[in-house]
């Protein structure tokens, strides 16, 4: 194994335990929300250093999915929390 890939692996394993972490002890549903879009940068991240390291391109298709169930998943967490706010007022 490449030692810059261990490396990478290293320090992202890090920062996913402890974003794993914040989203366990999270106190509100904002905090979560934000911890899984983090956690889902780091494995895009990791993906992108694999691909860049080992020089090919094919996790593209994994990495576009990861990113659009991010943007799907905040937007819907959003207009969760936004009408759940309208309902209390």
């Amino acid at each position: 194994m490449n030692w810059l890939l261990l490396a990478v692996y290293v320090v992202f394993a890090v920062a996913a335990v402890l974003t794993l972490w914040r989203i366990v002890i999270g106190p509100s549903i904002l905090d979560r929300a934000v911890a899984s879009d983090v956690l889902l940068t780091e494995v895009m991240c990791i993906l992108g250093a694999e691909m860049a390291i080992n020089h090919h391109t094919r996790s593209l298709p994994v990495l576009l999915i990861i990113a659009a169930v991010g943007v799907f998943g905040s937007i819907s967490i959003a207009r969760f929390v936004a009408r759940r706010d309208n309902e209390q007022q």
